[in-house]
């Protein structure tokens, strides 16, 4: 099934133009690096869409794959709002594991850093929970785009989760 609305071409909304950058999909070209002091190290592959259909928000998709067994591991989809006249930037974002949070920060250049603000889940959500994420989205001077998450659970410090680099294929 195809969303009409994604399929109409329409400007982007002039308040989201200096993330302009961001738009279309990217891959990863090598297998994205993750660990956390509670699980064992993973590599991962995963596919980012960056949309819109006019409005002042930018629709986001990241889908994860286990490198060597292809298997899903995570989802994640949302929106980005920046606040007109500023560089401050908004991340709302739902996870297939039940949680959703609102990442705010600032945009500087083509760097998006972010921390979390708000964090919520499902009552029946895994435990331990996530208590803070940290995320940055930055396009290198090689064209590349390179994204570090950091997390912190209730019993774990803030602590570098995920380092993955991708390629714009769209």
């Amino acid at each position: 099934m195809s969303d009409a609305l994604s399929q109409t071409a329409v400007d982007l909304n002039p308040a989201m133009r200096p993330l302009d950058w961001l738009l279309g999909t990217w891959e990863s070209e090598e297998p994205g690096q993750g660990s956390f002091p509670t699980i064992s190290p993973f590599l991962y592959n995963e596919t980012l869409h960056f949309t819109h259909v006019g409005q002042p928000v930018i629709n986001i998709t990241f889908n994860a794959l286990h490198a060597e067994t292809n298997k899903p591991l995570h989802r994640e989809s949302g929106f980005i709002r920046i606040q007109p006249g500023t560089n401050n930037v908004a991340f709302i974002i739902a996870q297939n594991s039940g949680l959703v949070e609102i990442e705010e920060g600032e945009l500087d250049g083509q760097k998006l850093t972010l921390q979390s603000r708000a964090l919520a889940r499902t009552s029946f959500a895994k435990k331990p929970h996530v208590q803070q994420i940290t995320r940055v989205l930055h396009l290198r001077s090689d064209g590349r785009l390179e994204q570090k998450v950091f997390m912190a659970l209730e019993n774990q410090p803030l602590t570098q989760h995920l380092h993955i680099t991708y390629r714009r294929t769209s």
